[in-house]
């Protein structure tokens, strides 16, 4: 996102305000995209927020695009970055939404409506009509005010949304018992101040309910906006880490004033304020509300650490590399926040309903209380009734459907360490029959080690030959060389450093040990192909059959004095990650088949493929070819239906075969083109979260359509009822203050989901 003080943003993002409905989503898109100069733009309901792109080296800038959106009835600023702006005043007690203005409804209306539940019980009394004029035309005109100046707003602008539905409605049932109340000063008669105030009411709770429920939507972002502390200990540029009284040696610094470069000093129980690589101290740190990864990892000196986790018991110096919008967390947090500001192209279809929504409901509204007037002959009830239509009428309940969905669905998916970057993978993800998985790296660790070392004779010590082996290896930065030292070191040995070491080119390394029983012989790492004529081939090739067969590397420790004697094979190979075969079980309860792609020889992915039990298994394949192999998948049919392919990968060479696929997963512990590629992006190398993933774009999927089911079916059949008089305008009121507040609680309740696997 670029800096909203930069006038001349090609992307940005504007807080609008005054937005109660789908109809008012529909206008100010309607207005952004009649700007010249705006290339596209997106209006959320939920977040009430638009996103604007303008095109390449528009003549407009931003205050000209908020300019033009306030003359269509709205405010506008720009957006400060991840919710950093003051609280939004309408949501305070007294505030247009604010939990005041219902309470203060509520109280003057009470007298009014309170004496309808006395006449089931024979009990009839009501307030003289002078005490409920009093009463009624506070709540109609002071706490209403809200309706009127909106619905004016809007028909200034051409259209209508539901502040003037609620404007036109509560005026028609006050304007015709102020009428009756002057013209029949000396008769009996009901007055229907009790249905306009009553209506006023339980649309400020509606909208309190409403604002409350948007927040609990959001909390997930927020929840990950608490993690940055707001200050960070900055050492001294002469302090020395590890000297002397250095812990002290340190100021407090605001985060905007901390740079790449700093040391930042972390004490335990503290936040890590920034990215960074720790180069003294070792501790525990919680990332479980960055990568969902719910056990504190254990992090070494030279370990990365990552700004807004916890720190655990041990004193930290942080080397810092990225800090505030740089930062993983900022990255985080701005992935989420894209999410659930774009719309889903179901949405569509609701911004083309609500386009007519309003306009169709004043001319039902209308023509009931006009067919009323001409059937019944009486002014009165064409007028409720035509109030109850207009009241009823519910374009929120709409608007709200599928945002509402998206940010409590992405949200809790964020908390758990799943980023849904597109929302059209909401609409795609429950119709999956196939995951596709990358094996190095996303089901194997992608890291080789050392899995076998077998002495040639039984004569030989394993341990003085791997102290050996590993010297020959120092200094090389070849995953192999790495393994090696590393099974060395957990084997508690030290490598033996060579008198003198070089490379075979195309064979391997040889040296001489300058300590232990070969001291001053040539020893050699070689490949075992490199051994055809040895003598010894055969034996070496029959003792490490088994490993060839598994996939495994093989290298040969030999005794280069004449003539070259074998000591030891050594078996290298990349181990599955821990959760691979439950990440595999997992997709197979889904009836979700899988298939491995591999460039490893076929021997090698088929035994990994059937450890696993992947239903088919592709080896040998170049880089190249995966997104053929996709393409491939999804042209085939299963019972003539075409076939939805996700694909997992974490590596450069899987950014063509992510973007081909229907859903494209991507390893946060792989590359930045594997995630940029991908619609989801998994925050932990756990293969089990891919399951996780699918579940929840279904469940949300659910969500968007259950609440568009309630909200079209609210509005089909309520307002029938209303022209023909089943709802009366209280009734209607209360039903449309809380059908909005059913649609997000519905959402909400995507805030109870959890991995399978926790």
């Amino acid at each position: 996102m670029s800096n909203p003080n930069e006038t001349n943003s090609a992307l940005f993002t504007l807080d609008i305000g005054g937005m109660t409905c789908a109809s008012c989503v529909a206008r100010v898109e309607k207005a952004l995209l009649r700007i010249p100069g705006v290339e596209a733009a997106s209006v959320n309901l939920a977040t009430e927020q638009a996103k604007v792109r303008l095109k390449p080296r528009s003549e407009i800038n931003i205050d000209g695009v908020i300019a033009l959106v306030e003359k269509t009835g709205y405010s506008a600023i720009v957006s400060t970055p991840h919710g950093d702006a003051k609280a939004n005043y309408s949501h305070t007690f007294w505030g247009s939404d604010g939990l005041g203005r219902v309470l203060l409804s509520f109280t003057l209306s009470a007298p009014l409506f309170l004496p309808m539940f006395l006449m089931p019980f024979g009990i009839h009394w009501a307030l003289s009509p002078k005490w409920q004029v009093i009463l009624a035309t506070p709540v109609q005109f002071i706490l209403g005010w809200r309706f009127y100046k909106a619905g004016f707003k809007s028909l200034l602008a051409g259209a209508g949304n539901m502040d003037l539905l609620v404007a036109l409605g509560t005026s028609a049932a006050y304007g015709l018992s102020v009428y009756l109340m002057m013209t029949l000063p000396d008769e009996s008669h009901e007055l229907y101040f009790e249905g306009s105030t009553v209506i006023i009411c339980m649309v400020l709770l509606g909208k309190w309910l409403e604002a409350r429920a948007k927040q609990q939507t959001s909390e997930a972002i927020r929840a990950l906006q608490k993690l940055w502390p707001e200050n960070a200990k900055v050492l001294n540029s002469n302090a020395v880490v590890g000297e002397g009284s250095f812990l002290e040696q340190y100021r407090e610094l605001p985060l905007e004033q901390v740079f790449p470069g700093d040391h930042i000093l972390v004490m335990p129980g503290e936040r890590i304020p920034v990215d960074g690589i720790i180069v003294f101290g070792n501790s525990h740190i919680d990332e479980s509300l960055l990568t969902g990864e719910s056990a504190p990892l254990k992090k070494l000196q030279g370990a990365k650490v990552i700004g807004g986790s916890l720190n655990g018991e041990g004193v930290l110096v942080v080397d810092t590399k990225a800090v505030g919008v740089e930062s993983v967390l900022s990255q985080i947090i701005s992935l989420v926040e894209d999410a659930q500001t774009q719309k889903a192209p179901i949405q569509k279809l609701v911004d083309r309903v609500s386009a007519i929504f309003v306009p169709s409901v004043i001319g039902i509204a209308l023509l009931t209380g006009l067919a009323n007037w001409l059937y019944l002959d009486s002014t009165s009830i064409g007028i409720l009734r035509a109030v109850s239509v207009l009241v009823i009428a519910c374009p929120c309940a709409l608007g709200l459907a599928t945002p509402a969905a998206i940010m409590a669905g992405t949200g809790v998916a964020a908390r758990f360490g799943i980023l849904i970057k597109d929302p059209q993978v909401l609409e795609l993800a429950h119709r999956l029959n196939v995951v596709a998985f990358d094996k190095t790296g996303t089901l194997t660790i992608g890291k080789p080690k050392v899995l076998a070392f077998i002495p040639f004779t039984n004569a030989l010590n394993s341990n003085e030959m791997l102290a050996s082996a590993a010297g020959l290896q120092m200094g090389s930065e070849h995953p192999l060389a790495k393994a090696l030292l590393d099974a060395a070191k957990k084997a508690g040995l030290t490598p033996v450093t060579p008198s003198e070491s070089k490379a075979l080119p195309g064979v391997g390394i040889m040296g001489q040990p300058s300590a232990g029983p070969w001291i001053g012989q040539s020893l050699a790492l070689q490949s075992i192909a490199s051994l055809e004529n040895n003598p010894h081939y055969a034996d070496i090739l029959n003792m490490a059959q088994s490993a060839l067969d598994a996939g495994q590397t093989i290298s040969v420790l030999m005794n280069q004095t004449n003539p070259p004697s074998p000591l030891a094979i050594i078996a290298f190979g990349d181990e599955l990650k821990p959760n691979a075969k439950v990440a595999i079980a997992a997709l197979h309860q889904m009836r979700i088949r899988t298939v491995m792609l591999s460039g490893d020889n076929n021997a090698a992915a088929q035994r990994v493929g059937q450890s696993l039990s992947i239903d088919k298994v592709y080896g040998q394949i170049m880089p190249s070819d995966k997104a053929d192999i996709i393409r491939q998948l999804q042209s085939s049919e299963i019972n003539h239906a075409r076939q939805y392919v996700a694909m997992v990968g974490d590596g450069v060479n899987d950014a063509p075969a992510l973007a081909s696929a229907d859903v494209g997963m991507a390893m946060s512990t792989g590359t930045d083109v594997a995630m940029q590629a991908a619609g989801i992006t998994l925050m932990r190398g756990d293969p089990s979260l891919v399951a996780d993933a699918i579940d929840i774009s279904k469940r949300t999927w659910k969500k968007i359509q259950q609440n568009l089911f309630w909200a079209f079916a609210f509005n089909s059949i309520g307002i029938p009822l209303a022209a023909l008089g089943y709802l009366s305008p209280m009734l209607a009121g209360s039903a449309m203050a809380l059908s909005s507040f059913c649609v997000l609680s519905n959402a909400l309740l995507l805030k109870r989901w959890s991995p399978s696997h926790i």
